[in-house]
């Protein structure tokens, strides 16, 4: 199974870049974040053309996620009942379930949205120990609006106290791996310096100041059979292109 996850920054902006990539790329599962769309206007006819089922949760002008498959899921899930944001989607292909997420950013420290950033990824923690096991073949992917350490970050003295590196986004991070999830695309490159996101200003992505926001942890079982991990840069050059490159893991099932 090749599966990717990659922000978009709005399917409509970048609909045209994803069905050309999907046909070049070939993967078996997409993770989309940042839709910015609702369920109705997605672009399902495009998608299906493509070959891909599309399971999604959008929502108008934020947020939003999807999870494009070869295969049809067996079951799909959306979200938590009581959260406005769509955040979060589940789906399940034959053993393996396939969590997608878009974590808050929280735009700045010690503001509402911060608390939420924190509260919400402690909820998802809570959530995965309700309803799985780490010895279940799981994958949680995404945008997780959080650089794990300073090898992800070209510049860890300019991100230091920011919402992306910030010590408490990175404890909880820690926290949430710690219930049983494998960082795959670390296990490939331990050395860092390889990052998935790259601001649109100040010729950034040129000068590689970029920071590892996007990640694809597994259970234990799947972990031991991903035999490569990549960020697909060429997907940030060009003419409109997401402030996100895709990150692409292969699992041997």
């Amino acid at each position: 199974m090749l599966l990717a996850t990659w922000n978009v920054n709005s399917i409509r902006a970048r609909l045209e870049r994803l069905v050309a990539w999907l046909d070049e790329a070939q993967p078996d599962v997409v993770c989309l974040q940042e839709l910015k769309v609702t369920d109705e206007a997605f672009p399902h006819e495009p998608i299906a053309e493509a070959g891909y089922h599309a399971a999604v949760f959008g929502q108008k002008t934020y947020n939003g996620v999807a999870i494009l498959s070869r295969d049809e899921p067996a079951e799909v899930r959306r979200g938590w009942d009581d959260d406005p944001q769509a955040r979060l989607l589940a789906a399940r292909f034959g053993r393996v379930t396939v969590v997608n997420t878009y974590m808050p950013n929280g735009q700045e420290v010690g503001s509402d949205k911060w608390a939420y950033k924190l509260a919400w990824m402690e909820r998802l923690q809570e959530e995965l120990a309700a309803h799985h096991e780490p010895t279940e073949p799981l994958i949680l992917c995404g945008d997780f609006n959080v650089a794990p350490d300073d090898a992800d970050v070209a510049e860890p003295e300019v991100w230091s106290e920011s919402v992306l590196c910030h010590p408490d986004a990175r404890a909880r991070l820690d926290s949430l791996r710690q219930w049983g999830l494998i960082d795959v695309f670390r296990r490939h490159h331990p050395d860092g310096g390889i990052y998935s996101w790259w601001d649109y200003r100040m010729l950034a992505f040129p000068k590689n100041r970029g920071l590892r926001l996007d990640h694809i942890f597994a259970t234990e079982p799947l972990a031991e059979c991903c035999t490569e991990a990549w960020v697909d840069r060429d997907e940030r050059k060009g003419a409109k292109p997401s402030d996100h490159a895709p990150v692409l893991a292969r699992f041997e099932l």
